[in-house]
Parts: C-alpha cells; structure tokens; sequence
C-alpha cells in the first residue's frame, strides 16, 4: 500500500513538472496579460453595448476577408447575443456586403441579398477562392476563434484558473493578438511582427487602427476599445448560450446542495432510533 502511494505522488510530481516545463518549451511565445471581461466568472454576461459595437468592427474592418459561418443574420437579434432589433437584423442582412451564393432556378450559379436566415455569407465563394486571393493562405473562419486559440499559464498558475473557474484564455490572446503588432523587425516576405502569435511571424497585417471605426455611443476609437469589443462579439459567437448556460448551471449546483441536506437531514431521521447511528 505504501509502495502504491509514493507511485502515485511521484506521477502526480512528474505530471505537474511536466505542466511547468511546457512555458518553456514554448519560450519565444510571450503570455498574453489578462484583460477585464463582462462575460469572465461563474455571473459573468455580455454587455449588450460592447456585442453591438464588436460587430461593427467586425462588419467594417473583419468581414473583409474572414467568415462567420456558424452565424445567422436572425441571430443579432436573439435573447444573450447583441440584441439588435428584428427590423435592425432584416436591415444588417439586406445591406451586407457581400451576395448569398447558391444555385438559380435555371441550374446556373446565382447571387441574391441575405435575409434574416441566412448564414453570414464570407467574402469568397469558397476556400480555393480565399487561398489564392490570399497568398496561398485562407483567412480562418472566425464563428469559434476565441475558442480554438488560447494559450498555456503552467504550473502552479492553471490551478489557480481551475480554483476561480477563469475560462477567458482565448479571448485575452485574441485581444492581446490584435494589438500585438510591432515594427521595427526584420520578417520573411509577406509577414508581419506580431508579438503574442506562436513564431511571431503572422500572414495577416496589422488591421486595427485609431479612429478607423466611428462609434455612436462615445466610446473610445483607439485600436485597443476596438480589439476589446470584437473579441467579445466573437466570444458571443463562439458561446451564443454562454449566459443560459451560467444561470443553469448555478440553479443545478443550487439544486444539488439543497438536495444533499435533505438526503442528510432524512437519513438522520431514519436512523435515529437504531443503535450506533446518528
């Protein structure tokens, strides 16, 4: 028995000094800091606002190149996302930039205008389409981007991230990415400096700007307000039931805890009058 217990904490040991070692293997990757999200925690919800202004950028500067192929128009408007009105929705459709593809009543290839059950159609046809627009290289679509990216705090720091049930790693990278562009470094032909992307060396310029994007509702217009909105509008579409979720789950552990003191509490009852139990 006390054989198998040192076998155990030597892996248990092993597997944590593997965990540190994993930054360092991965040195020239800088760590993102992280930022202040209305969604982050156990309560966490979108601000409404912040959806609203992260689709602008997206429509004005993202939509240029990259999809959102799991998103429908009609979702604008739904409960937990950015909340835009039916008739806003039908409009955002109607004036996109960019045609629905897909086959005409005469068998031929066809474009027509989106309606609210459409899909938010991408800028290419298809992705050999975007490969050769593209240097070769197609524009990732961006529907579960702060999903698919995320980065590695090691030990003892993602234990700390389990303890406080912090899950926003991908969108501080994606919003540290958007702003980590650097001049001044020698890069390969057709790449850029970017100092939060694995090599440092990315495909896609700098796109963000001070002022680029005109804002209604006062906010700031610098490069870092708009690379904060649009990763919030994609963690939107990456987790579309994000705040159902949270407020379901906080009413099955609520439900859970009162369940256990009644089973307590009647077990209790039922062993009162048996000798030895309590």
């Amino acid at each position: 028995m006390k054989r198998f217990s040192l076998r155990m904490a030597t892996a248990g040991l092993a597997g944590l000094v593997m965990a540190s070692l994993a930054p360092a293997q991965a040195a020239e990757q800088l760590n993102p800091p992280r930022a202040t999200w209305s969604f982050a925690g156990i309560f966490g919800t979108f601000d409404r606002a912040q959806l609203q202004r992260g689709f602008q950028v997206y429509k004005e500067v993202c939509a240029a190149c990259h999809g959102l192929s799991l998103v429908s128009f009609r979702n604008l408007s739904q409960p937990g996302g950015p909340e835009f009105t039916a008739a806003q929705a039908a409009a955002i459709a109607a004036d996109w930039q960019h045609k629905v593809r897909e086959i005409g009543d005469d068998g031929q290839p066809a474009e027509r205008a989106p309606r609210l059950a459409d899909r938010i159609p991408g800028a290419y046809a298809n992705v050999k389409a975007a490969e050769a627009a593209n240097g070769g290289k197609a524009p990732p679509d961006l529907s579960l981007m702060p999903k698919a990216r995320s980065y590695e705090r090691g030990f003892p720091w993602f234990l700390f991230d389990i303890v406080t049930l912090y899950q926003e790693h991908g969108a501080d990278y994606l919003k540290a990415f958007l702003t980590g562009y650097e001049q001044g470094h020698d890069t390969p032909p057709g790449t850029h400096y970017n100092k939060y992307f694995p090599g440092n060396f990315v495909g896609m310029p700098n796109m963000l700007q001070d002022g680029q994007v005109t804002y209604s509702d006062g906010s700031p217009q610098t490069a870092k307000q708009y690379a904060a909105d649009v990763t919030a509008f994609l963690m939107w579409t990456a987790e579309p039931h994000m705040e159902q979720r949270k407020r379901i789950g906080f009413q099955v552990l609520m439900f859970l805890i009162v369940l256990a003191g009644l089973a307590y509490f009647t077990k209790k009852k039922v062993w009162k009058n048996v000798e030895g139990h309590a």
